[in-house]
């Protein structure tokens, strides 16, 4: 096994992973940048090296020097988490020419289906219902692109080839708006992943957003953990998630589970992995995309199936060989809610600064991922996200109730948050029903 692993990230996903492999026994490395010094990731870790200024690019998104931090502290894998780097093709590759194991999906899977239309392809090929859309365009002509546009038929979707996150998306209703939507995906898409390559696809309305859990080894065996739904969007981002999804029927969560391991064994994926699917109206499932690292939302499929999905990934990358495939289907409910220091009141405006006051919510079934404390300063640099909360239970209904009294529960002062926002959402009659979809906060705000 591993002896130490360097963690590649900051905030909770840093901190909830140095928990695992400590737990493993083996020794953990943190990295953080200058504005981050006193972020708890930092504290908890048996080593940590400063690895640049609080600019992303300076530090997190540094090559070499996260290389140069694991080689100065003899880490022998790096866990990238998610964001950052941890679907950066380049840094896997430099990882392994340094003699490091990097904790996630190889550089071919990486290359394969971080480009959309790479993943399109490769899913079209092997029976799976994509949705009808463009090839790749970086340089073309304005007629040309409305061409295409005309040919898909509006509603259609403009999509960074390389993007992810919810960035470099627009939603395009009409011809009109198309030329505005068009530049805009494309600012988007250079401001965040440094390339302009974009495509069209048919816009589905109102769809529901299902992922389904993979898992991979290296010698050709695969298993799905059921699905999550991630419906609850704002601007692409999800901030709700549950497991399993109220508008699955047992056929359909069957069926999509065999067409994520269709696509997970053809591949021969090794690790932890997401398959995401868009579904109409009448649960006609499409391919969205595959994530080929750990989702923020990991944490729900952990707690209905009472797995480690960490250690899955560490297990796996050192070799470990699944056991007798097992696909799960579940018997809990577990819901997520993803803490924001944003004001919604002003259009979810980032609100970064000092927290004064904390107390986290507990009890049976409530689980808190997060890397604040009182006195803590969140800074602007990053994403807004401070804080999960799971709360999980033997019914739907349990689970959003557990949930409405962890909220009332969770109190963090000094800075705007999205807690009432989410109280709010707890008590709708429309999510009770669980009659939602991606379009749902953008209706009902």
């Amino acid at each position: 096994m591993f002896k130490k692993i360097l963690i590649a990230n900051r905030g909770e996903i840093a901190l909830r992973i140095i928990r695992t492999v400590k737990e493993m026994g083996i020794q953990t490395v943190a990295v953080y940048s200058t504005v981050d010094k006193h972020s708890l990731h930092v504290y908890f870790a048996d080593e940590a090296v400063c690895i640049g200024p609080p600019l992303p690019s300076q530090s997190y998104l540094n090559i070499p020097n996260l290389i140069s931090a694991a080689e100065i502290t003899n880490a022998d894998a790096i866990h990238p988490g998610y964001g950052f780097l941890s679907e950066n093709a380049y840094f896997s590759s430099m990882c392994y020419k340094h003699g490091i194991k990097f904790i996630g999906a190889n550089p071919n899977h990486m290359i394969q289906m971080g480009n959309k239309i790479s993943a399109k392809k490769t899913m079209k090929k092997i029976g799976i219902s994509c949705l009808p859309g463009s090839d790749c365009f970086v340089e073309s002509s304005y007629k040309e692109i409305e061409k295409i546009a005309d040919k898909i038929g509006y509603p259609i979707i403009i999509k960074a080839v390389s993007g992810g996150g919810g960035r470099g998306i627009r939603s395009v209703l009409g011809k009109n708006h198309l030329k505005n939507s068009w530049e805009e995906a494309k600012k988007e898409a250079w401001s965040c992943f440094r390339k302009k390559d974009l495509y069209i696809e048919k816009f589905i309305l109102n769809p529901r957003h299902i992922e389904i859990q993979i898992m991979g080894d290296r010698y050709g065996s695969a298993y799905h953990l059921s699905e999550r739904d991630c419906s609850i969007q704002r601007r692409n981002q999800k901030l709700v998630e549950e497991a399993p999804s109220p508008f699955l029927t047992p056929f359909l969560r069957k069926k999509m589970g065999e067409e994520a391991i269709k696509a997970v064994e053809y591949l021969r994926y090794e690790g932890v992995g997401t398959i995401e699917f868009l579904l109409d109206q009448k649960k006609n499932f499409y391919f969205m995309e595959m994530n080929p690292r750990i989702q923020v939302e990991h944490t729900i499929t952990e707690e209905i199936t009472g797995l480690d999905l960490i250690q899955e990934q560490i297990f796996l990358a050192y070799g470990k060989k699944l056991s007798k495939k097992k696909n799960f289907y579940p018997k809990m409910y577990s819901i997520e809610c993803r803490i924001n220091a944003e004001e919604p009141n002003r259009n979810f405006r980032p609100a970064p600064g000092q927290i004064t006051q904390m107390h986290l919510p507990g009890g049976k079934g409530v689980r808190v991922d997060t890397h604040i404390y009182a006195g803590y300063i969140v800074p602007h640099y990053y994403d807004s996200m401070i804080a999960k909360i799971i709360a999980t239970a033997k019914s739907r209904k349990e689970t959003i109730e557990k949930m409405r009294r962890s909220l009332d529960e969770f109190v963090i002062e000094g800075i705007h948050t999205t807690i009432p926002f989410l109280k709010k959402l707890m008590q709708n009659n429309e999510f009770l029903k669980g009659n939602y979809n991606t379009n749902f906060l953008d209706n009902l705000y």
